[in-house]
């Protein structure tokens, strides 16, 4: 994998190079040369590390936090949960993004997709359709259209993820037409994908899923969003459609003082071509507070059920049902380093937990610190 990504660099070094040089010699104005001037063309890397220390107080034999726990999910070892190096390239109407990742993220998330795929974070380029407005299509592997939260823990406000945020896309795969208004209050954009969190569709799967987009922020203070999803994550001969709506808002009370609330709901058919539906649901709230230039302190709690199964499977004739509760505090050692502490308390009405000798629990107690390097 080091082998690959150090080619991969090296590849789109010499391409942006050998780009950028001026043509010499008799045949330099032979033909017309259609590219933009150099200073319309922009080439960025970045690169991004978190490592992290987690323990769950029921000891799980195989080490691996119950199965709807996707982000940071490994107990009682030192490890990476999410690394990439990322090439971004724009000129005019035109940009690309290619971003190679590995951890405990990607490990846990990447299961079902064949190869080199599973090391694939962004891969997708998109072209301006528009010279007056802000209309873009892009194509290939993205960031989700649904949630408020992403793999980068930096970019949360808590360390770990909401259980919302992990038993929903955190990446997609397929095409996206969006508009952002002028005044930037307004983002719109519907998608046609290849499923629910896919690169390659299902073996015997021939359709399409579809997704949108609707985000308003009235200011800086104020962010809106309501996203949607319709398809099926299953091949033709047993297809269950499902439908997925996710809301929320994040707010800047103050300075000081945010708050992020989230709300999802589902349905998929119990079975093909039947009338009756499954349903889910769940729901966070999350405040954060600066309590000084380098520090700051975030209380969750959180809602998730699940009582069919249709995400969350668990074999109990009740189903899935959990309440959560965390609070976190970060200390930013300097511009790009973030530590940050995390202590969390999973409840459920069943005993959906296992603890290490196999007995059946109705809570876990989790603890978790992390250092990230954002470049």
């Amino acid at each position: 994998m080091k082998n690959y990504v150090f080619s991969c660099i090296l590849i789109v070094l010499f391409h942006h190079q050998a780009y950028g040089q001026a043509q010499t010699g008799t045949n330099a104005t032979s033909a017309i040369d259609y590219r933009p001037s150099q200073a319309a063309r922009t080439l960025t890397f970045s690169a991004y590390t978190e490592a992290w220390y987690g323990f769950d107080f029921n000891r799980p034999a195989g080490n691996t936090l119950p199965a709807f726990i996707y982000s940071h999910n490994r107990h009682n070892e030192v490890n990476i949960n999410f690394a990439y190096i990322k090439a971004y390239y724009s000129r005019d109407r035109v940009h690309s993004s290619l971003a190679l990742a590995t951890g405990t993220y990607m490990n846990a998330n990447y299961t079902a997709e064949p190869g080199l795929l599973k090391n694939i974070y962004e891969a997708n380029a998109g072209v301006k359709l528009s010279a007056r407005k802000d209309v873009w299509l892009d194509v290939g592997v993205l960031p989700a259209h649904i949630g408020f939260e992403s793999a980068r823990s930096v970019d949360c406000p808590t360390l770990t993820r909401s259980i919302i945020a992990d038993n929903s896309p955190y990446y997609e795969s397929g095409a996206r037409l969006s508009y952002k208004s002028a005044n930037g209050h307004w983002y719109m954009a519907g998608l046609v994908l290849n499923g629910w969190q896919r690169i390659q569709r299902p073996d015997g799967n021939s359709a399409f899923a579809a997704g949108t987009q609707l985000t308003y922020t009235p200011s800086k203070h104020v962010t809106l969003n309501y996203s949607t999803f319709l398809g099926s994550d299953r091949p033709d001969s047993t297809r269950q459609t499902r439908i997925f709506h996710n809301l929320y808002g994040i707010f800047h009370i103050t300075d000081r003082l945010g708050a992020t609330i989230g709300f999802d709901y589902g349905i998929e058919q119990q079975y093909k071509g039947s009338t009756a539906w499954n349903n889910w649901m769940g729901g966070a709230l999350i405040l954060q507070y600066k309590t000084g230039r380098k520090t700051a302190v975030a209380l969750r709690g959180e809602y998730y059920d699940d009582k069919y199964g249709v995400i969350v499977v668990t074999h109990i004739p009740d189903g899935f049902t959990v309440v959560g509760y965390s609070a976190n505090f970060d200390y930013r050692i300097m511009e790009h380093v973030l530590w940050r502490t995390e202590a969390k308390l999973l409840k459920s009405p069943n005993t959906v937990f296992t603890r290490h000798d196999g007995s059946p629990t109705d809570v876990t107690p989790l603890v978790a610190t992390s250092l990230a390097v954002d470049l």
